[in-house]
């Protein structure tokens, strides 16, 4: 089985997908082989798979495994590229990367398998392309000092399949010398933070601190924080940046203490298509992910919950949104 762990996190092995399973970090370092449609929408429902970019390549690579496993019935594969696209509705890099491999279909599965193998090479070349942009983006707005950067979820290699794009832009800038520490959202309720992110941060040898969500502003009051990195999973026409749930809650804090607030990600984050923030699909989850927690029960039984995995960050708090292009919006002053 090809190794998924030196700087990367999805591999394609003959006749499946290797993957490293986020469920069971920090504590272990698992991977999940995945040869059918119905185990890769489980491991992307479960979070085995998360974060845009990611999501997208694997989704790409469920129409190859669609494709071998119907061949000659066009109707099917499209069939099951639907019921992957619609897996998770939020992250339009999903829906991106299912439409690019059903493209080569009418060519047969060895022209899908190909344009999912170079939607895996782009992604790491993306990765590394945007997060050098945004380093230097935060360093103009951040001049003269090493930085203490927070951010919020994971957009590191786990989230993408290579470097990452916010992370990868804090990667950036500890090999530049130019960072001092990265304060670390533990991202309820399922931690992305705190089991993924400090996790690729000390696998870095990268200086960080974890702190609760609700910290975030009371860390920019006190003087904590000079620079907000975050990904995304879905940037509308009009600027608007929908990430995971809190990340609007940041922005706001960042904007009352004059902290630029960056968000880097692949162009395919970029959805024209939806013109304002309005309307994007904001994905609810399942109760138990916020009234238990390693399966203990933390509420009362019955309890009605609200549990939305992103909310949406309006333009007019976002300082930059860089990509594999530069800076694409709002334009620095």
């Amino acid at each position: 089985m090809p190794r998924v762990v030196a700087d990367s996190s999805i591999a394609w092995d003959e006749s499946a997908l290797v993957v490293i399973d986020q469920r069971a970090l920090p504590h272990e370092l698992r991977q999940l082989r995945i040869s059918t449609v119905d185990e890769l929408i489980e491991a992307i429902t479960t979070l085995a798979i998360r974060g845009a970019p990611a999501i997208g390549v694997s989704g790409a690579f469920g129409v190859v495994l669609a494709a071998f496993a119907h061949p000659g019935d066009a109707d099917k594969v499209a069939s099951e590229a639907a019921r992957i696209s619609s897996s998770r509705p939020t992250a339009v890099n999903l829906a991106w990367g299912v439409r690019r491999a059903l493209g080569k279909l009418p060519q047969g599965p060895q022209a899908v398998l190909a344009e999912a193998l170079e939607i895996l090479a782009e992604d790491a070349r993306v990765n590394r392309s945007a997060a050098g942009h945004a380093a230097d983006v935060i360093q103009r707005l951040c001049p003269d000092r090493p930085l203490r950067i927070l951010t919020h979820c994971n957009a590191g290699r786990l989230a993408t399949t290579s470097f990452g794009t916010a992370i990868g832009a804090i990667r950036v800038l500890h090999d530049r010398g130019q960072l001092r520490d990265v304060l670390v959202d533990e991202t309820r309720p399922l931690l992305q933070g705190a089991r993924l992110t400090a996790w690729e941060l000390a696998e870095a040898g990268i200086p960080h601190r974890l702190t609760i969500d609700s910290a975030a502003a009371w860390a920019m009051a006190t003087g904590q924080v000079d620079c907000v990195i975050v990904g995304a999973d879905r940037i509308a026409a009009d600027g608007s940046v929908a990430n995971k749930i809190g990340t609007y809650g940041v922005a706001l804090a960042a904007r009352r203490h004059a902290i630029p607030f960056v968000v880097v990600a692949p162009e395919s984050t970029r959805d024209l298509a939806t013109r304002t923030g309005r309307e994007i699909v904001v994905e609810e989850r399942a109760a138990p992910e916020i009234t238990h927690f390693s399966g203990v029960a933390v509420a009362p039984l019955g309890v009605a919950v609200f549990n939305p995995a992103f909310d949406v960050t309006p333009a007019d708090l976002v300082t930059a949104i860089v990509t594999e292009n530069g800076v694409v919006g709002p334009a620095l002053d």
